[in-house]
């Protein structure tokens, strides 16, 4: 194994490129958000993205409002990520995985894992992609910076959000050549079910049926 994946040639912190390209892409994803009313606490939930990232909780909402949050260095990062794995990614009955069972997994000695774990051990490279594969998590879960990991999640819900708006434009495309589905649209079957719930007889709700028959005749597409 490699030392270290940190030394004297190791690249300049991207922290500041990775940290503006967030804050445009925190202002492209809250206005696609407004767009199709979805609430900047849902999209922007702070547990969700830390535990999708690995950053803690506090960073997340400082890098969301734009404050800077400082910088650790790769092995607190690494401790940081691997203990959030812990809490979060649990076995099929709830518990966390042993470090035996995370050395067995990751191949490495239970020794090895337990120093990592505990933050006696620098990380190599390989230990991170051995552990991450064994959590499955992406590459760079226990690398990036945080700005580049929030980013990262952050554009996965950018793309679950056009996706919703090409699905509702997509819909509203269609509703505009169908006539029946224009009414549904506009009115809603739900609001028509309630709204005949509330009259007073059969007689009154047998009227509405009868008008909505009459209705559903003049709209329907006819054969050609």
């Amino acid at each position: 194994m490699t030392g270290g994946f940190e030394g004297p040639g190791a690249m300049p912190s991207t922290a500041t490129t990775a940290t503006t390209l967030l804050t445009t892409l925190v202002a492209r994803v809250a206005a696609l958000a407004d767009r199709l009313g979805v609430a900047h606490t849902e999209v922007f939930d702070v547990g969700r993205l830390s535990a999708a990232s690995g950053v803690p909780e506090p960073v997340v909402g400082a890098l969301l409002g734009g404050r800077p949050a400082g910088e650790p260095d790769v092995q607190t990062r690494f401790v940081q990520r691997l203990d959030l794995l812990r809490r979060t990614r649990l076995k099929p009955n709830g518990r966390k995985y042993t470090q035996q069972e995370i050395a067995d997994g990751a191949g490495m000695s239970r020794q090895q894992a337990g120093a990592l774990i505990n933050g006696d051990r620098r990380p190599t490279m390989e230990h991170c992609d051995a552990i991450q594969r064994f959590f499955r998590v992406h590459a760079g879960f226990l690398t990036a910076e945080d700005p580049e990991a929030l980013s990262g999640v952050l554009q996965h819900t950018e793309q679950e959000l056009l996706q919703q708006l090409a699905d509702r434009e997509r819909e509203a495309a269609a509703a505009a050549d169908d006539p029946l589905e224009q009414l549904l649209q506009d009115h809603g079957v739900r609001g028509i079910a309630w709204r005949a719930a509330q009259l007073p007889t059969d007689q009154h709700r047998d009227k509405v049926a009868e008008w909505l028959d009459m209705l559903l005749e003049n709209v329907r597409p006819t054969d050609s």
